[in-house]
Formats: C-alpha cells, structure tokens, sequence
C-alpha cells in the first residue's frame, strides 16, 4: 500500500476506535434505564468499528504524519465512516426488537412504528449522520416513543459532533506533531488557544464539558425534567436540535424554557477561543472580537425582522407572542441549532409562516455563527470578509494609484496578498454553498409530489441540511421524503459539516484513482 493510503488508513483506524469507545460507554445508559436488550446490539455495534479501527491501526502504525492532502481526505472519510458506523446502534436496535429477540430474558418492548423505521439502514444511515453532524434532521416521527438508549445515541452523537470527532481523537488518543495539526485545520478550524495543538483540543473539550453541566443545571432549574434537561442542554449547546419530544422545545410550552435555550444556542455559536479569553477575565473580548460583536448584533437585527413580520403579517396576535416565537425561531437558526417551538402544537407551524419570514430564517441557516465554534452554514467571518472586501475593492476606486491602503478584519491589517487569499476563500466557500444548496432544491423538486410544497418549503428544507440546523417545513420524514431525497441530503449535511472543500478533495482523488478522472 502506498504511503499516502497509509497515512490515510492509519488515522482512520484512530477515529473508528474512538467511536467504539463512544458505543460501549452508552452501555451505561441502557442498564441505568433497564433496557437491556440494546446492551448486545450496543456491544457489537461498538466490536464492528473497534476492530476495523484496530486492525488498521496496527498495520499502519509506522506512517507518515499527514500533509494538507492527507488531513482533508480523513477528514472527509473519517465524517463519512462515523455516520455509516455511527448507524449501526439505530438498526440493531431496531431488528433486535423487531425480530423479539430473547423477549423475556432480555426485556424486549413491542416493536413501535417510529422504531421501526431504523430497520431501514437508509434511515439508520441519516439519522447517524444528522448526529454526527449537528444537523438534527430526523427520520423519527415521535422521539417520545425511542428507547432511552437511543434517545441518548442521538443526544450523545450530536454532543460529540458539535466539537468534532477528529477534535474529540486527538484529546484522547494525543499524539503531539505537525500531523494533529494538520487533521484540527482539516476539520474545518484555524485557531489554537495554546501552541500545542493536543493542548487546544484538551481545553476546548474542558470549556465544552463545563457548559454542558451549566446548560444542563439552567434547563432543569427552568422546570424542565432532568432528563429532557441532560438531553437539551447537551443538543442545545452543540448546536445540534435533536430533541427527546415529538414537538421539540414547543412541547414545554414554556416561556421560561425558551428564553433560557436563548443563551444557552448563544454560547455555542461563539468561538472556543474566545470563550476561554472570557474564562480567563478577558471580557473585553465580548466585543472587541469580531465575530463575537457581530454574533450579538446579527441575532438582534435578525430577531427584530423577524418579530415585525409574524406580528405585523397577522402570524401572531399579540407582540409578545411574535417576539417570543420570532426571537427563539431566528437564533435556533442562525445559531444552527433547530430547536422548534412554532409547530402545530402553537397554531402556527413553521412552514405555515409568510414566505418573507421563511426566507429570513433560511439566511440566518446560510449564514450562521462563528467560526471555531460548533455551528454550521457559511460562517459570520466569511461573511464578513465578503462584505469588508467588496467594500474595500469599490472604495479603491476613489482613491489614487499611488496609495498604500490595508483591509483591516478583526483587528488585524492585511497585506495586498492577503487580503486576497481571504477574500478568496470566503469567495470560494460562499459560490460553492450556493452551488450545491441550488443543487438540492433542484433534486427536491424533482422527486417531491407536485404542489404538496412551496419553493420556500423546498429552499428552507435543504438550507436546514446543508447548514446543519435541524429546522424543518414538514418535509423531512421516513415517509414523507422520498430515497434520492434522503441521499441527496445526507450529502448535503456531510459537505455543509466540512465546509465542503474536504469532501470534493476527496471524491477527485476517489475518481482519478477510479480512472473517472484525471
């Protein structure tokens, strides 16, 4: 095998181990809840994973560290094997308790219809990947129904995706050098908090976990029950908007409830960075930061629009009530979360909204927060750059040939080449999310049934996976969305995680050594 598949297979052995580890530490879960029959489908769903992880491990201990290459092609198919892996405990669950096996010994439940959907590897296949990736899109039709021990896997997967599961790698199993930094950049983040890279990953898993209880101990003190608490604070604060509850948030139905999530989806779409200068004292930093500054200011513009058309479009009747569903509905999105409270159960669905209120929730999908934090969608400092750039590129029209000017963004004055390079790149990823949300609506409209939804339904549906929020119009179902739907999302909410340039990294290298292209 050559050194480059080497190196490849190596770290991805590293990766599968460590979802192995994820599966039978959930073990915990299903004898807490004395749902023993998913114990073995757990166990085997974690030996499949460890001993291909392991096996490639070993053989390939020796390889090289990875180049700029190397780190995109593992990360794009480290994200793919931890869905298709990540998938198992949803179907042997499933076909553990749709063929009843050993139903007394084991305590095995009638078989429900939203259970049984996971018998479906397709489904089985989505509902992993929307964890993994935070996306929070569901193939369930009542949460509510799930066995504890899935309801955790959801919870846990998207926990874990939030920070990322080659963050989560290299804090267990540190292996200090340029190779760790190499697969944290490939993931789609640039800032460190410390020189050493395993250092950075350790503290943010830290801040991470320190969060989680205080989201946690808010939701419970709300009035929420410790376990939907665990659940919600853990989801919540990674973005991701996979619920216990067939309604979401809206099942609560309480105010309390909504307002704390309000901090708690803030605090995950604010970079880890600047979250530990804040830990440090450094509050200044709560504006000083660009993106953070930006963050508060691009919530409350969008909350305020977003308030003026449900209220003033007749959605809700009163100002309070179009503030407390606007406000929560536009940070759950740009946050990327995908919490819901306008659902049925609020009179007021979603994707009944006023195409002009749908359409601001769908920018606030496409844009979202931070980079270096747990959310999706093109990122704040992208667009900022795009929009500092533009202005930048128009203004130099004004001025003579002989000035020297420099593009300043978040503090630091850049250079002609590199305000090229970053304007490039945000160019690039901005064009190419476009691309491929187009791409999706295109095949949507495609295999839906003709007039059953509007194109705003269509565009807000395929943001929501694309951005990897969660929110949906009521199209995304086990029945409802058809075969090609669910893959053509699935590949949305995978390139939406990685930004996109990994995965088309890797699928050229996959063609030309295919011959396909060259």
């Amino acid at each position: 095998m050559s050194g480059s598949a080497a190196t490849i297979g190596r770290d991805l052995g590293r990766i599968l181990q460590a979802l192995a580890g994820l599966m039978f530490v959930s073990v915990v879960v299903s004898l807490a809840w004395g749902e023993f029959y998913a114990v073995p489908a757990l166990i085997v769903s974690g030996l499949i994973p460890f001993g291909i992880g392991r096996l490639l491990s070993v053989r390939f201990g020796d390889a090289a560290d990875p180049g700029k290459l190397h780190g995109m092609v593992i990360a794009a198919s480290g994200w793919l094997c931890v869905g298709v892996f990540g998938s198992l405990p949803f179907l042997l669950v499933a076909w553990t308790v749709e063929l009843s096996l050993a139903p007394a010994l084991l305590r095995t439940p009638s078989q429900t219809a939203t259970l049984a959907a996971f018998t479906d590897p397709l489904n089985a296949l989505f509902e992993s990947m929307s964890g993994f990736t935070g996306t929070g899109l569901t193939m369930t039709d009542d949460e509510s129904v799930l066995p504890h021990t899935l309801q955790w896997w959801r919870t846990f997967s998207e926990w874990i995706g939030g920070v990322g599961v080659i963050v989560l790698t290299t804090a267990i199993l540190a292996r200090p050098g340029s190779g760790s930094l190499t697969l944290y950049e490939s993931e789609a983040r640039s800032e460190k908090i410390h020189p050493s890279i395993v250092s950075t990953v350790q503290t943010i898993w830290w801040i991470f976990i320190l969060f989680t209880f205080i989201a946690i101990l808010l939701l419970w003190i709300a009035g929420m029950p410790i376990w939907g608490a665990i659940n919600h604070g853990m989801t919540g604060l990674a973005t991701g908007g996979f619920s216990i509850t067939d309604n979401s948030i809206a099942t609560y139905d309480s105010v309390a409830i909504d307002f704390v999530l309000l901090p708690i989806m803030l605090l995950g779409s604010i970079a880890f960075p600047v979250h530990y200068l804040i830990l440090q004292g450094d509050l200044r930093n709560l504006y000083r930061d660009l993106q953070t500054r930006w963050v508060f200011i691009y919530m409350s513009l969008g909350s305020a629009l977003l308030w003026a058309f449900v209220y003033f479009g007749g959605t809700y009747e009163t100002p309070f009530a179009a503030f407390r569903y606007g406000t929560f509905q536009f940070v759950s999105a740009a946050t990327c979360t995908g919490f819901q409270t306008a659902v049925d159960a609020t009179n007021v669905a979603l994707g009944r909204w006023p195409a002009h209120a749908q359409l601001t929730v769908t920018a606030g999908m496409i844009v979202g927060g931070a980079a270096g934090s747990t959310v999706g969608g093109i990122k704040l400092i992208r667009a900022l750059t795009l929009f500092k750039g533009i202005r930048f590129r128009v203004a130099d029209v004004f001025y003579p040939d002989t000035a020297v000017r420099r593009l300043t963004i978040n503090g630091r004055r850049l250079s002609e080449e590199e305000t090229r390079r970053e304007f490039e790149e945000a160019a690039i990823i901005a064009f190419l999310w476009f691309l491929f949300l187009v791409a999706g609506v295109f095949v949507l409209l495609l295999v839906l049934p003709s007039g059953e939804y509007t194109l705003q339904n269509v565009v807000f549906e395929v943001a929501s996976a694309q951005g990897n929020v969660g929110l949906s119009a009521g199209i995304t179902g086990p029945e409802s969305l058809p075969a090609l739907g669910k893959v053509m999302f699935l590949f949305n909410m995978w390139i939406g995680r990685l930004e996109i340039i990994p995965v088309l990294v890797m699928l050229r290298l996959v063609f030309r050594r295919g011959g396909v292209y060259t």
